[in-house]
């Protein structure tokens, strides 16, 4: 679990994050969405201790980041995996070398274990048979596996993702949010999400944190944001179509 309470972060003159409080809990997908400019960016890299606030205070499973020693924040982060908007894989490795390279930076493991860990990871992901290939040879979807098989190799307590589904069509995106929904529940990992795109918001947020201005404007279910009168987050998603079918989908079963 993570923990915000009244976290505030500017950059010179400018205050970006305005006292945002929330939880997000084990298990569950956390998506923080908002329009461009809203603060969502900066607060995920507050999250992973990229910025550190003025004000307020972070918790991870009930340890406060600022009373933790310098060693003791270089073990959480070693507690977090990060998959990267644009994946991020190192070209001149393989998959099987990208996946391998947090266990070859951050662990005192054998060649044998590591092999072991990564054959299990890319299983787990759908890429027995390509531990080989090059990310050049590899799709857009299979980018994404091996970026979040890279993520989860060091088996982490909290897992970021900075908008997963960047460049991929509809379907490999729904592949890409069931992949992370369900690794989320299988390892009970503390999952943050930041996403512009709908389609994850109605298939995996069970959490929702809508960000404005760099405040948190409201927060709930993918089955809650369908029935909010909150007119900045109907003025954000009422134009997607589908978000207008699935609306309407949610209120007949209420009927």
């Amino acid at each position: 679990m993570i923990e915000v309470n009244d976290i505030h972060k500017s950059f010179g003159d400018s205050e970006i994050l305005k006292g945002i409080s929330t939880t997000f809990e084990k298990g569950k997908t956390n998506l923080v969405i908002g329009q461009s400019g809203s603060g969502k960016t900066v607060f995920l890299k507050t999250l992973l201790g990229l910025f550190i606030p003025e004000q307020g205070s972070i918790s991870y499973d009930g340890r406060k980041y600022s009373d933790l020693s310098t060693d003791e924040k270089s073990e959480l982060r070693a507690e977090m995996g990060m998959v990267f908007q644009g994946s991020a894989l190192f070209d001149s490795m393989t998959i099987a070398e990208n996946v391998k390279f947090p266990l070859r930076m951050f662990t005192k493991q054998s060649k044998s274990e590591m092999e072991d860990r990564v054959n299990l990871v890319l299983k787990r992901v759908n890429l027995d048979d390509d531990h080989k290939k090059l990310p050049s040879e590899a799709s857009g979807g299979m980018q994404k596996r091996v970026a979040i098989a890279r993520a989860i190799v060091n088996k982490p307590k909290y897992l970021f993702c900075d908008e997963p589904n960047s460049g991929l069509d509809p379907r490999t995106a729904t592949v890409i949010d069931n992949l992370i929904q369900e690794i989320t529940q299988e390892y009970d990992i503390t999952t943050i999400i930041n996403t512009h795109d709908m389609n994850s918001v109605m298939e995996i947020g069970e959490k929702i944190v809508f960000l404005k201005d760099g405040l948190k404007e409201w927060e709930g279910s993918n089955k809650n944001i369908f029935k909010t009168d909150n007119e900045a987050v109907t003025g954000f998603v009422y134009s997607s179509d589908l978000f207008k079918r699935v609306q309407k989908m949610y209120l007949e079963e209420d009927l």
